[in-house]
């Protein structure tokens, strides 16, 4: 069973997301803004891992290319799919249900969209690429205009206090760490190691 929940990992995380998706839109109606920005947000982080993972795909090879700079094991590239895919339901189906309450929470959503735009398209100058394009770069730039949008939305209409704005940041950041600490413990890797390796890279 968890074999195969390793090998379709991306394909579970799909039908789960779009039930979720096609559930709201069937029995939910008044939906809230920030509630939208969810529903809005599952969608486009299943368009993202389709790019990034399958469609042109190939980011798992980009990293272990230009940033690894070895193989990584087919199950632990395979597990990798899962771990992100919990990830993305958190930081996208608690802000569904306690954003309009905790706008930190939603803060946190925008942030992570902000910083996948912005990663993306550093990737490009960080790693010398020939062509400007790191798979799963369009959608990832669609979500930081999605992000940018949800922060201005909710700073106009004063939906957050100042303490949203700071501290909804660091609940992403704290959620990336976890799925990043997990993902490179599946590969063998450090924290310490992973910044050695970009800061080789940055210095060349």
């Amino acid at each position: 069973m968890g074999k195969f929940i390793k090998h379709y990992a991306l394909e579970i995380y799909t039908v789960i997301a779009m039930l979720l998706i096609t559930l709201v839109a069937m029995f939910m109606d008044n939906l809230t803004v920030i509630q939208q920005a969810a529903v809005w947000a599952s969608f486009l982080c299943i368009l993202h891992e389709w790019e990034e993972g399958r469609y042109p795909g190939g980011f798992l090879d980009f990293i272990q290319k230009n940033v690894l700079k070895r193989e990584v094991d087919k199950e632990a590239a395979l597990g990798s799919r899962l771990i992100t895919g919990v990830f993305i339901f958190v930081i996208t189906i608690v802000p569904f249900f306690f954003g309009d309450k905790i706008p930190m929470f939603a803060v946190a959503m925008a942030t992570f969209f902000i910083f996948e735009g912005c990663v993306h398209v550093a990737g490009i100058k960080i790693f010398k690429l020939d062509k400007p394009y790191t798979p799963g770069m369009v959608t990832a730039e669609i979500e930081l205009v999605s992000g940018v949008a949800l922060i201005v939305y909710l700073a106009v209409n004063h939906l957050g206090a100042w303490y949203d704005y700071t501290f909804g940041p660091f609940v992403f950041l704290a959620c990336f760490v976890i799925m990043q600490r997990t993902l490179m413990a599946t590969i063998g890797l450090r924290y310490k190691d992973m910044f050695a390796i970009v800061k080789k890279r940055l210095g060349k």
